[in-house]
C-alpha cells in the first residue's frame, strides 16, 4: 500500500472538552427542528383542525369542493355522507372525509 493509516490521539486536556463540543454540535440541528415546527408543522395542524371542524359542521346549503374537484351545494347531510347538487337535477353522494373545502351558506366568492 502507498498510504499508511493514521490514527489521531487525543490529549488529556482536549478529551475533557468533548462533551461541550457535542452539545454545540447538536444545537444547530435542534434549532432547525424548532424552526420547522413553528414554520411548517404547526400551521398545517391548525389548517387541518379548521377543515375538520368545518366538515363536521357542514349543513344544507353550504358550497363544498371535494378532493376530486367536484363543486356544488349540499342538499342533504347524514352522519358520514353528504349529498351534493352539482347542477340542476344532478346529485351525487360523497363521504364527508373527502370534502376539501367548505364555504358556509351566504359566503361571497372572492372575485365578486
Amino acid at each position: 500500500m502507498f498510504i499508511s493509516p493514521a490514527f489521531a490521539q487525543t490529549t488529556g486536556a482536549a478529551a475533557g472538552g468533548s462533551t461541550l463540543g457535542g452539545i454545540v454540535g447538536l444545537a444547530p440541528m435542534l434549532l432547525l427542528f424548532v424552526a420547522f415546527y413553528f414554520l411548517m408543522i404547526r400551521p398545517q395542524q391548525r389548517r387541518m383542525k379548521a377543515l375538520q371542524n368545518a366538515v363536521a359542521a357542514v349543513k344544507k346549503g353550504d358550497s363544498v369542493v371535494t378532493a376530486g374537484g367536484l363543486m356544488g351545494k349540499v342538499t342533504k347531510v347524514e352522519e358520514t355522507v353528504v349529498e351534493i347538487e352539482l347542477a340542476p337535477n344532478v346529485k351525487v353522494r360523497a363521504v364527508k372525509a373527502t370534502l376539501a373545502e367548505v364555504q358556509p351558506l351566504g359566503a361571497k366568492p372572492a372575485n365578486d
